[in-house]
């Protein structure tokens, strides 16, 4: 997103001098906010921030490089007060000097044939720090070695210089998030003289991969973002979204699909899933070797899940409570109408299940018990600790949002995109710029990121009141604090069985925070830590890599890590263990219902065009 990310915005007086003294006097007190205050009318960052905003490339590349160069200064002005940071810059010049000596005195022992043999045989992909200096050369060669370690020790000696500054947990976060950028965005591979695989691919190549990468950028930046995948090499209902099914009922936010039984017998109790609002929902439906739904109904379940529609300006008004009553309200209805259960299991997932939370309690507060158990997948209910998600959240960057959102009735997806992969920014922007430009190839063909890409935008009034009552003010976690549709909201109210289940490495719905269902909800919960992140871990079906975290039936835990300290590991998917868990409360296995009923009958093929609006 572009917008400014500080600690806090004040403008000082309009036209009181700032002197030196005040400057320095303000940092070496510890003074954060005030520090940043003088720099927040900086002209030389303003000039920085605006120069790279009028770039096209920070539209591929959407770093914010005067929020960095305010950081830099932060940590530095702090660190002119701090005897202890002149030995540490002093620890740091030997370092690199004691590297470069090693370095080379290793390279004359190869030379000569004196090196240590266990040294020389060891794999290089053991010695590199990290994927990014997985190339040879980044070992063998005295001076590229050199420089990688250099570079990683000047990078771990900017980074702790972030964590002794004097600031609360918040701006530490907001000074740790944005030296990583700047970490990131500085290593040597990301140039075409310091990258020795691109070097060699280029002189491989007879300059065809320089050439090649030029062409990626410049498509690139028609298009105005950066390429994670062969866009052409998927589309739902070509060879995405297969698992087959019918599209059973249809609003104006929604489409509701049924799945086509394969068993003989099915639960008498249905499954409706509701897939995040902010993507589409065949994250669920990939190909058949991994799609969640495709295995659900393996296993006996009738499923139901919900395909939104993609938003635009026309759906600006569109509200919450709308989204509550067009969406888990009206597909649980159709849902129980076709299958003649009086009940439906449901399932959300990520901002689903903060929707579903919501709705739970609302039907809670109405006596309504048409759900009878419930499973959150990586979902937020309490939006106190939301990690680096949070630089994105604050004040000024809502403010921004609504903006954009006013002038175009709803927020673009490309603003989110933006936003998750620079909390991976190594994974989701440099890989893909060393790969697309400096080495020319095509961007990879992988289902999860060609989904990824895929985005929906946000309807304007919905959305907006979800980010302030969620991550900006976290409301759901305080009893009453909002109404909807004339009910008070309180998730203490939601009384029936659970599973909930974070995932390890998540940099979206830390597993934390997502363990926090345990602690808000009163009926049983069953929490559950997948490994891996936000959608590895949850796109994991049975026979491939993973392990998944239990504890026992009735333990109690009172915090994450206490829960953490008592969970058993178990090799392979989680699937198993919910669809275990799922079936016990689904009810016995009878006869398949019917593809839609005579009051909701079939009106057309799953996955239906819901999906296919771009």
């Amino acid at each position: 997103m572009n917008s400014r990310f500080g600690f806090d915005q004040d403008r000082p007086e309009p036209g009181k001098p700032v002197t030196a003294d005040d400057l320095f006097g303000n940092v070496l007190a510890g003074g954060v906010k005030q520090f940043n205050q003088v720099l927040a009318n900086d002209p030389l960052l303003r000039t920085m921030d605006q120069t790279w905003n009028a770039n096209p490339f920070h539209q591929i590349v959407p770093v914010d490089w005067a929020e960095i160069a305010r950081t830099l200064r932060t940590v530095w002005l702090q660190s002119l007060g701090k005897p202890e940071s002149l030995s540490s810059a002093m620890t740091l010049n030997a370092e690199l000097w004691s590297s470069a000596v090693e370095v080379w005195n290793d390279a004359a022992a190869r030379w000569w044939g004196l090196a240590d043999p266990k040294k020389a045989a060891e794999p290089a992909a053991v010695r590199a720090p990290d994927k990014r200096f997985a190339a040879p050369e980044w070992q063998n060669n005295p001076v590229y070695r050199m420089l990688m370690q250099n570079y990683l020790l000047a990078s771990d000696w900017l980074l702790k210089r972030g964590e002794a500054v004097a600031a609360d947990d918040d701006q530490r976060r907001h000074l740790r998030f944005h030296l990583q950028q700047f970490v990131d965005a500085t290593s040597p591979t990301l140039l075409l003289l310091t990258n020795p695989a691109a070097l060699r691919r280029a002189m491989e190549t007879g300059g065809a991969s320089l050439a090649d990468g030029a062409r990626n950028l410049l498509a690139d930046l028609k298009e105005g973002r950066l390429s994670m995948v062969d866009a052409t090499a998927f589309a739902p209902g070509r060879n995405l979204a297969l698992t087959p099914g019918k599209v059973v009922y249809r609003n104006r936010l929604i489409e509701l699909l049924q799945y086509a039984p394969t068993t003989e017998e099915t639960h008498a109790i249905p499954l409706l899933i509701l897939p995040p609002w902010i993507n589409k929902y065949y994250i669920l439906d990939m190909q058949p070797k991994n799609s969640l739904v495709r295995y659900l109904v393996a296993q006996g379940f009738t499923v139901f899940v919900v395909s939104w529609k993609n938003p635009d300006a026309t759906m600006q008004d569109i509200t919450f409570e709308d989204y509550i009553e067009l969406a888990p309200l009206a597909a649980s209805d159709v849902a129980r109408e076709i299958t003649g259960s009086d009940t439906v299991n449901v399932m959300g997932y990520c901002i689903g299940g903060t929707l579903l939370a919501v709705t739970l309690a609302w039907l809670a507060a109405k006596g309504d018990s048409r759900f009878n158990s419930a499973t959150f997948v990586v979902s937020l209910q309490d939006f106190s600790k939301v990690g680096d998600t949070a630089e994105f959240l604050g004040e000024e960057s809502m403010e921004f949002v609504e903006r954009q959102m006013m002038e175009r009735g709803y927020l673009d997806s490309r603003e989110l995109a933006n936003m998750f992969s620079l909390l991976r920014s190594n994974d989701l922007i440099w890989s893909n710029v060393i790969n697309n430009y400096l080495m020319g190839n095509k961007p990879p063909a992988f289902d999860l990121l060609y989904w990824n890409s895929d985005g929906t935008r946000m309807a304007r009034a919905a959305h907006s009141w979800y980010l302030r009552n969620t991550y900006v003010e976290n409301n759901l976690i305080q009893p009453g604090k909002i109404r909807l549709k004339g009910e008070p909201i309180d998730l203490g109210r939601v009384a029936l069985d659970i599973y909930a289940i974070g995932a390890e490495k998540d940099h979206i719905v830390p597993w934390g925070a997502a363990w926090q269902i345990t602690q808000l909800a009163s009926g049983k919960v069953r929490f559950v830590l997948a490994s891996s992140g936000h959608i590895a871990g949850i796109i994991n079906p049975p026979g491939g890599k993973g392990t998944y975290w239990t504890t026992a039936d009735g333990e109690r835990a009172d915090t994450p890590e206490a829960w953490r300290s008592m969970a058993v590991p178990h090799d392979g998917s989680w699937w198993t263990d919910w669809t275990s868990w799922l079936a016990e409360r689904s009810g016995p296995k009878g006869q398949p219902p019917a593809m839609g009923s005579t009051v909701h009958p079939p009106l057309e093929d799953a996955p239906g065009c819901n999906v296919l609006e771009k």
